[in-house]
């Protein structure tokens, strides 16, 4: 009679040798992948198809009074940058133009995203569209977004009229 792993591991008797029902007949090469495995998973990854807009990766992080979004921007002049803001979004836009044409068979590695791309941000915080900035440095975007804050009351004198 075979035992389940737990009656075997609870067991007290002396008798029972746990190993006595397993199969050991699987040689550690039949444990491998079959070795077109990689083949399969890159073609299948090539005849996915390609997204026309590339996501941007960002930074959002905070200070006591600002709300900072980071991107890297290489390749994309300011003025083709698009911004958009309210209160509680960013959105990001633009392009990287791909400056020669290669052929795909003559590329080794193609990581590089060209065309068009954009990011939209939700803000943790509203904050304060008027006064938000913007800086494209050694194609690093840093875009500085003041903190609305809700605390603050201001007095309003009453007019008579």
């Amino acid at each position: 009679m075979k035992r389940s792993l737990f009656g075997r591991r609870s067991s007290s008797s002396d008798d029972f040798d746990a190993f006595d029902d397993d199969d050991l007949s699987v040689a550690p090469q039949d444990l491998r992948e079959p070795e077109h495995s990689m083949h399969v998973s890159r073609r299948l990854s090539n005849d996915a198809p390609l997204s026309s807009e590339g996501q941007l990766p960002v930074d959002v992080f905070q200070t006591p009074s600002d709300i900072v979004v980071r991107a890297f921007v290489a390749g994309v002049p300011a003025a083709e940058l698009n911004l958009s803001i309210s209160r509680d979004m960013v959105e990001i836009s633009g392009a990287r133009a791909e400056h020669e044409q290669v052929s795909d068979h003559d590329f080794f590695t193609r990581e590089l995203f060209w065309g068009s791309f954009t990011r939209s941000i939700m803000l943790p915080q509203e904050i304060d569209v008027d006064s938000a900035s913007a800086t494209s440095r050694d194609g690093l975007l840093t875009i500085v977004l003041p903190k609305l804050d809700k605390a603050r009351q201001t007095k309003l004198r009453v007019k008579a009229g």
